[in-house]
């Protein structure tokens, strides 16, 4: 599937495809200001464009919807009862790592839980390396105790 992105001079960004068979098109407007747009319009025809903001929270359970459950259902199903859980995390605008590899968030020294997927853009990134640069809008699906996972979401949120 190809991703069109198109600049949109004194705006920002637009980056969308065309659904299959559907002949509409679906993607994001990322504004210079940092703000996001969910945009759906016909194909071929701008004016059909139908335009939601989106806060960063809204980003994140969105992409959730779309991607991340799935991974964290599989992850369920290979753990068992061993005290350990699944969370998902979304990398906001201006976070500490946004734009910084997993490394540096030094997470299973820092928290006791690991980081077992990124999902980014709806496309699953399993067990990443130390380099695997954050970036905003990315859902990190971590694993660990209650404890852990907690340390893990205020890690991620303020370093």
């Amino acid at each position: 599937m190809n991703i069109d992105v198109t600049p949109l001079p004194g705006i920002g960004v637009c980056k969308d495809f065309l659904l299959a068979g559907a002949r509409r098109r679906i993607g994001v407007i990322e504004h210079r200001d940092g703000s996001v747009d969910l945009v759906v319009s016909r194909a071929g025809d701008v004016d059909s464009t139908t335009s939601i903001p989106l806060s960063s929270a809204e980003i994140g359970v969105l992409a959730g919807l779309l991607g991340a459950p799935q991974v964290v259902q599989e992850t369920q199903d290979t753990l068992g009862t061993g005290g350990l859980s699944t969370r998902q995390f979304a990398i906001e605008r201006g976070s500490p790592f946004d734009g910084r590899p997993l490394r540096d968030t030094e997470m299973r020294t820092r928290t006791e839980a690991s980081v077992v997927a990124v999902v980014r853009a709806g496309e699953v990134s399993p067990s990443p390396t130390p380099d695997f640069a954050f970036i905003a809008g990315d859902l990190v699906v971590v694993v660990g105790t209650e404890h852990g996972l907690d340390a893990a979401g205020r890690l991620l949120a303020a370093g």
